[in-house]
This record gives C-alpha cells, structure tokens and sequence, in this order.
C-alpha cells in the first residue's frame, strides 16, 4: 500500500512525534468539525425544497418517480463512500476531500436552471458522488486524530455538525423558499457553503494518515493478519463474514432507509395535510437538529457504556416515532415524532461509526468504513425505490409503516448477531 507524499508542512516530522487524542490535536480537528457542518449544509440545500420541487414545478404525478432523485443520490453516494476509504488509504485523505468540494461546484447550478426532472436525478449522482468523498474523509481523519478511546465522541462531533448544518439548511431554505420561491434562493446558499469548503479544505485542513499509522503500529486485532488484507477481504469482513460488523452494516442500510422516506415523502405528506412551506421547513429541520444535537451526547455515551445496546435501542426508538408518522393527522403529533425520530437516530449514527473503529484494524479502517457506508447510504436507494413503490400502490402512510418494522427488525438483528465486548 503507497503511502501518500508528505507534504512541505509535514517534512523533517516523524512518526514516532505524532499524538493521538482529541486535546492534542483540537485545532485540526475543530476544523473538521467545520467542515463537515459544510458538508451537511450543501446536503440540506435540497432537504425541504427538492421533493416540494418534484411536486409543484415539475409535477411529477407518482412518488416512485418523485424518489428518482433519492436514488440516484443513494447509489451514487454509497459506491463512492466504498472507494472513498481505498483512495484516502493509497493517496492521503486530503486530496481525496478536496476532490470531494470540487466535485460539487455543478450541482447548485443544475439545480437552479435544470429544465427537466433528469438535469436534478443528475445534480443528485454529482451530489452523492461529493458527499462520499467528503463525508468519509471527514470521518476517518477524525477517527486518525483521536485514537481509540475517545472515538465515540469523535464520531458525535463530526456526525452532529453534518446533521446540524443539514438542519440549518432546511430550516434556512424553507423559509427563503417561502419569501423568494423555490428557485434560485435555496440553492444560492448551497453554492456559498462549496465555496467556503473548499476554500478551508485547499488552505487549513492537514494530513491525518500519517495518525493511523502511529496507531496502527500498537494496535492488537482479532483477525490474523489484519494488518494485509485485501480490498475484497475487507468488504467481505464488514459485510457478511464478522459477526459485529455485519451487523453494523445492515443496521446502517436500515437506518438511512428510513431517512431517505423521511426525506423524500414527509414533505409531501405534511404538504398534502394542508400545512405551509413554513411548517413544512420546521418539520424538516427538527428530525435532523434533535438528530444532530443528540449525537453530541450519545458519541461519548457509547464510549463509556458500550455500542451494542445503544444501537438496539435507538433502532425501537426510530420504529415507534415512524409508527407515529403513520398514525398522526396533526402538526404536534408530527413535531413530536420529528424529535422522537432524531432522537433514536442520534442513539445509533456516531456509535455504528466508532463500533467499526473498534473492531477495524487502523491499516484497513478506512476501507472498512468505506464498505459500511456503502451499505448504510445503500440504504437511501432501497428507501426511496421501497417507500415509493408502496405509497404509490397504498398511500404514504402504509409505506411508513412498512419501514417502521423494517426498522424494528433491524434492532433485532443487533441484538441477537452483534458482539457485546468490541468496545474498548
């Protein structure tokens, strides 16, 4: 495996002069952190006003077909997640995130003039493509910083101000869609948070593999040459082979199935109920904030009770509030179900995140990440292709439900297949 070049700032540095922990490196990484907040904002661009687009601009009469946009960025998001992880590992994790923003620069563009439904499926690829370069390198170069013991917290951080900014953007962009319209404002503020991402990603974000390696050095593994294996070894590992990890995996897949519902059919279910594109906004802010804010606390938690059990329970918690989002015909009851929803999705995101850190070697890690989040945004192609099929044959509602046992199925799985003494 070639190791990526040092750059002028890392010459004449050793090694063995590296620290890992979050105090020894909290500049850098607090950077991160604001990086990430920028990639979740160029996502939130769409989170209130594309599926409001698909229905009211471009009149799209069937939800599989409004959905198309979710699938496309779902596909194209988790194949780029799985090489994300093999390109940082060959060639360094910054030139990977800076690919990542520059790659983005169309998108708010095609949004904003696309004359079709096809000029947005494609904005979505271009999207998704951006999301796993960026997203994943923001993940593994925090998880580089750090080390092992505070990974939990690591992982809250950096998921809480992607989810966080995602929040922002769709509270932000829902009430810019009610004042100016649904095109061109919205997307404006997505152009602006690619440019300050990138700008922060060329001239301040460092290096962080030469970090994985200094852990890499002491790191005892369960699996016999952990330290060699292949690509294909590694995707097998995470996917089917261990116990823990495969777990992991599906309850990933499951989660963002269910996110790319809520993203692609609770705008039009609330719409559809009568309620303002104000209301829809708060709507669509709230699951992500609770979601975001939450992770602060629930990355550290799993870092002093465990994985396991707090991804069991965030897995229920997430089926009862969509059980909720079936069943409920009112504002309140849907607010309530936004926050219960971020709630339990905030129990599980940091923490199948540091639980892959666990168990993956530092040498394969960022592979390992890679093929988990193959699966889990795998998981917001399955999702709309899934909710759009049933809510076109049997309305949104019974797709919700559909999803919500899906979801408590999957805790399940997690509860009798997951290992229980991974966390370290």
């Amino acid at each position: 495996m070639s190791r990526p070049p040092k750059t002028s700032g890392e010459r004449g540095s050793s090694d063995l002069g590296i620290i890992l922990g979050l105090r020894q490196n909290l500049p850098q990484f607090m950077l991160l952190v604001a990086v990430n907040a920028l990639v979740g904002g160029t996502l939130g661009q769409e989170r209130t006003v594309l599926p409001l687009l698909a229905d009211e601009v471009f009149e799209l009469d069937k939800y599989t077909g409004a959905l198309t946009f979710i699938l496309a960025f779902g596909l194209a998001k988790a194949g780029t997640n799985y090489f994300a992880g093999t390109l940082s590992d060959r060639y360094g994790r910054k030139p990977v995130l800076v690919a990542g923003w520059l790659i983005a620069i169309p998108v708010p563009i095609l949004l904003i003039v696309g004359p079709t439904w096809s000029w947005i499926v494609l904005a979505n690829v271009i999207l998704g493509i951006s999301q796993g370069l960026t997203w994943s390198t923001t993940v593994v170069m925090k998880m580089d910083l750090v080390g092992p013991k505070q990974r939990g917290l690591a992982m809250g951080f950096n998921e809480s101000a992607g989810y966080l900014g995602v929040a922002a953007t769709a509270l932000a962009t829902g009430y810019i869609a009610a004042e100016y319209g649904l095109r061109p404002g919205p997307f404006l503020l997505g152009a602006a948070f690619i440019a300050v991402g990138l700008g922060l990603s060329v001239f301040f974000v460092r290096e962080t593999h030469h970090h994985a390696r200094v852990e890499a050095a002491g790191h005892v593994s369960a699996h016999a040459h952990a330290g060699s294996l292949s690509n294909r070894e590694v995707f097998t590992l995470t996917s089917f082979r261990d116990r823990s990890l495969s777990s992991i995996s599906q309850a990933g897949m499951v989660n963002n199935l269910n996110d790319g519902l809520a993203w692609g059919l609770f705008p039009i279910l609330f719409a559809t109920a009568g309620l303002g594109i104000e209301r829809v906004g708060i709507l669509a802010a709230v699951y992500p904030a609770v979601w975001g804010a939450g992770q602060l606390v629930t990355g550290a938690l799993s870092d002093r009770i465990g994985r396991k059990w707090l991804i069991v329970g965030g897995m229920i918690v997430q089926a009862i509030a969509l059980g909720m989002f079936a069943t409920g015909d009112s504002f309140g009851i849907w607010l309530a179900a936004a926050a219960l929803l971020g709630a339990g999705t905030a129990m599980v995101y940091p923490t199948l995140l540091a639980a892959i850190g666990d168990v993956a070697h530092p040498e394969w890690r960022a592979r390992s990440v890679g093929a988990y989040r193959l699966w889990r945004d795998g998981g917001f192609a399955v999702g709309a292709l899934l909710s759009g099929i049933i809510a076109d044959a049997f309305g949104i509602p019974t797709a919700v439900a559909v999803v919500a046992a899906l979801t408590a199925a999957s805790g399940i799985i997690v509860a009798v297949r997951m290992r229980g003494d991974d966390h370290r």
